[in-house]
């Protein structure tokens, strides 16, 4: 009679990935990775440092090639290069942009001397005088008229082809391009991707956006939406050069609840991707990431101020961090060993290594994470909504320490600046053609 084999757990791995590694039946490179990408280490992994210099909210973290250098930039409008291991900084000065830097990256094969940066001010360092515009995405059908042009919010290049590069934003599409059909000089005019890529449910969803993209070593295409959670796509889920929409979104419900199969309802869709939950992703702009050797993880920020990471296969959660007192906006995975940058509304970075003694376990109430209340990054579209918003600043964030000038309100704005900006609004509302521009109000 044969008895139950005991299950085998990460220690009984471990002791049989070195034994073979000392026999020769594992190389030292497929040691490393397997040892890296130990789901053990992953939930050991705490808080080694926290870098502290910027003065606001942290947009951008990114290692260099070799993951010994970390440059980040911020709402300062800073951009400092650190030594993370040390939790110094090798070089902080001010990006020259005139508003809140929202990418910094070492450009690859400068032996680390050339930065480049974008923000919101639209601006950005290129070796010419003006960017070449390749192509504008369009919507597919008639369903947002109101807005031809879609916004778009990431870009990744495939590592595998760097010829291909897919683009997301304001759409249910993540669109893949190939970039040989494309003359440099932007005399070409076609701008139709080669492949799309979409959740199945989302047929007919207009108010699908997406925040981030990310590309695998496999050519996978990770997708975080807002308001919904994240997709892993491998290519073969393509949905072509020309994914019509079949039906409404009502159609995949009521195929769903009278049993058939989603992937008959549509010739197009061929398998149903990857889906991984439990983050909140609907304030901010955030991104999205894979981690370990060969992508064995999947690692979001979220509203509730967490790091979430999941099995890349099966999209098991395995690890719920907390990170930021309001939102985590960026996770940086470092290119060799386990480790991850992060990053959001508070003023510092976090670096996290596998150095906790005991394995952390999941918590019972995930379901329950909710957003922080939060007093910033608030959409500001009319006079009267700015005064809301100071005034609800006001109350929620004033203090006897903050408030000690009865001039000034919460976020230090003068409160002339507020009946400044409320007289021009009455000026502007009763017809008049000579009110004023916000910007004359800031000038």
């Amino acid at each position: 009679m044969m008895k139950n084999k005991r299950a085998r757990t990460s220690v009984d791995k471990a002791v049989v990935d070195v034994w073979q590694r000392e026999v020769g039946k594992l190389s030292t490179r497929n040691f490393a990775h397997r040892l890296a990408a130990s789901e053990d280490l992953v939930l050991r992994l705490d808080i080694y440092k926290k870098l502290v210099k910027h003065q606001g909210c942290v947009n951008t973290v990114s290692f260099n090639s070799d993951g010994n250098i970390l440059v980040s930039g911020s709402d300062d409008k800073r951009v400092i290069v650190w030594d993370w291991e040390t939790g110094n900084s090798k070089l902080s000065f001010q990006s020259g942009h005139v508003s809140n830097v929202f990418q910094a990256k070492i450009m690859p094969y400068t032996d680390d001397r050339s930065l480049v940066t974008c923000a919101a001010d639209g601006q950005i360092d290129l070796r010419t005088a003006a960017p070449t515009k390749l192509f504008t995405c369009s919507h597919i059908d008639d369903s947002r008229a109101y807005m031809p042009v879609i916004p778009l919010n990431a870009i990744a290049i495939d590592p595998r082809n760097p010829n291909l590069f897919a683009v997301a934003g304001m759409d249910k599409y993540t669109r893949l391009y190939d970039i040989r059909k494309y003359k440099w000089d932007g005399s070409t005019d076609f701008g139709q991707p080669t492949d799309y890529f979409r959740p199945p449910h989302l047929i007919g969803d207009d108010q699908a956006g997406i925040t981030g993209l990310a590309f695998s070593d496999q050519s996978e295409i990770l997708v975080t939406y807002i308001n919904e959670f994240i997709y892993l796509f491998t290519q073969d889920m393509g949905l072509g050069p020309n994914p019509v929409p079949s039906s409404p979104l009502s159609a995949f419900s009521e195929a769903s609840e009278m049993g058939f199969d989603h992937s008959a309802m549509d010739a197009d869709e061929k398998a149903i991707p990857q889906v991984y939950k439990g983050h909140r992703n609907q304030e901010t702009v955030k991104g999205v990431s894979f981690f370990g050797p060969k992508s064995e993880y999947v690692v979001s920020g979220s509203d509730c101020g967490r790091i979430f990471i999941w099995k890349k296969k099966g999209g098991e959660l395995i690890r719920v961090m907390e990170a930021d007192k309001h939102v985590v906006n960026c996770i940086e995975c470092h290119p060799h060993t386990t480790v991850l940058a992060s990053s959001g509304i508070e003023t510092d970075i976090k670096i996290w290594t596998p150095k906790a003694i005991d394995k952390a376990t999941l918590p019972t109430n995930i379901e329950q994470f909710k957003p922080k209340p939060r007093s910033r990054m608030y959409q500001v579209t009319t006079p009267q909504d700015l005064m809301l918003r100071l005034f609800s600043l006001q109350r929620r964030g004033s203090s006897p320490e903050q408030n000690g000038e009865n001039s000034s309100i919460a976020g230090g704005v003068p409160l002339e600046l507020v009946l400044s900006f409320n007289a021009n609004s009455d000026a502007s509302s009763d017809g008049g053609g000579n009110a004023s521009g916000p910007e004359d109000l800031f000038s």
